[in-house]
């Protein structure tokens, strides 16, 4: 729960991770915010399984893969707030707390509001930063991760620098998928994070002699593992000039 600024409106918010599947549906366009509440919800409780007053009640969906969903019943003055709402998470999701970088896959539930009678107590300069707060307390509390983009990495190279190309992989955090035989040339195919490829050319170049072609297309994100995810994310909060620590949960979150 977060109060507005002048402490007259509350916001209960929740935080759960968005339903991969789902998220696969946003990419593919099975799922858009333009195609209106009513069909979206129909899609979500049909194909996600997603409860009724969940599936028909999506605000939101922001371009990072963010749903908002009310869940309240009978708040008076709703109506009016709900653009200021809709407009502090996608505020919010622009920049997270952990590093100021865009939040991704979170599927935020209004639970509750209390809203001032008078208008000029519920206006964008309360309902916003006390929205913001509280989807930022709540993600905080739930052991936020840090996401990395990875590259599908394809490597053809002759046959003898199979194993110098395959070990350049692994040993940048990668993995392989799978290695085929094509005339002179194998195939390797695997993922290796974007933040590992700086340099990759010298060194692929160098262990096979320049014999081996690649090309990396981006293909997904992943979790980063939480030893490189610490470092990355004090290296990025220094560069942006904060302080080097993760705020606490209690510095969003308010008392009843």
């Amino acid at each position: 729960m977060a109060k507005s600024p002048n402490k007259h409106s509350r916001f209960w918010i929740q935080i759960e991770p968005l339903d991969e599947n789902v998220i696969k549906m946003i990419e593919k366009g099975d799922i858009a915010e333009e195609m209106g509440r009513k069909r979206m919800g129909s899609i979500l409780y049909r194909e996600a399984k997603w409860p009724t007053q969940e599936a028909r009640n999506v605000w939101a969906l922001e371009e990072h893969k963010n749903m908002i969903i009310d869940l309240t019943k009978g708040i008076q003055y709703l109506r009016e707030a709900r653009d200021m709402i809709i407009a502090g998470f996608r505020w919010t999701c622009e920049a997270g707390p952990l590093c100021e970088e865009p939040l991704r896959g979170l599927k935020v539930k209004l639970m509750d509001v209390k809203l001032h009678e008078d208008p000029v107590h519920r206006g964008p300069a309360q309902v916003m930063p006390a929205t913001r707060r509280a989807i930022l307390g709540s993600f905080l509390t739930a052991k936020p991760v840090l996401l990395e983009p990875v590259y599908k990495i394809g490597v053809s190279v002759p046959a003898q620098w199979v194993g110098e190309s395959s070990s350049i992989i692994t040993r940048k955090r990668g993995r392989i998928l799978s290695s085929e035989q094509r005339g002179a040339l194998t195939t390797v195919t695997g993922y290796i994070p974007v933040a590992e490829t700086f340099g990759l050319s010298a060194e692929m170049r160098s262990a096979t002699s320049g014999h081996a072609f690649w090309q990396c297309t981006f293909d997904h994100w992943e979790k980063a593992p939480e030893s490189v995810a610490a470092e990355v994310i004090k290296q990025i909060r220094e560069r942006r000039g904060l302080s080097p620590d993760v705020p606490s949960p209690n510095k969003f979150i308010d008392e009843a």
